[in-house]
């Protein structure tokens, strides 16, 4: 079996547990097809560069997955014509790293704008 990182986003007027509802949902899709999710994240709602359908922000959720291509294709096709899914990407890795990624990493326990400036009184 191969290794896979997944993320998808999904559209902003969901709810977070329906994010989170809908990566349990296609680890299970991988799982019934002969495949295992390595790992998952949740990345947030965040603000996207450009709209995508009309939406501004959306849920951003990250897998990594040990598959067979043809678990990898079938959770695509599902998530393509799911209608809460915008985007998918899934790249083909030689081996996952271990921990958080790089996205959970750069969050470090503080804000994502970083500190504020002192005011001008």
């Amino acid at each position: 079996m191969a290794l896979y990182e997944h993320v998808f986003i999904a559209r902003q007027d969901i709810s977070n547990a329906q994010a989170e509802g809908l990566i349990e949902h296609f680890g299970e899709v991988l799982k019934d097809n002969g495949g295992a999710v390595v790992g998952s994240e949740y990345w947030g709602l965040k603000t996207m560069a450009y709209k995508i359908n009309k939406n501004r922000k959306g849920h951003y959720a990250y897998l990594r997955s040990d598959a067979p291509s043809e678990a990898v294709a079938e959770m695509e096709r599902l998530m393509r014509i799911h209608d809460d899914v915008m985007r998918v990407l899934t790249v083909k890795v030689d081996e996952h790293e271990e921990g958080p990624s790089a996205v959970m990493q750069s969050r470090g326990g503080r804000d994502e704008r970083g500190p504020r400036r002192p005011r001008r009184d």
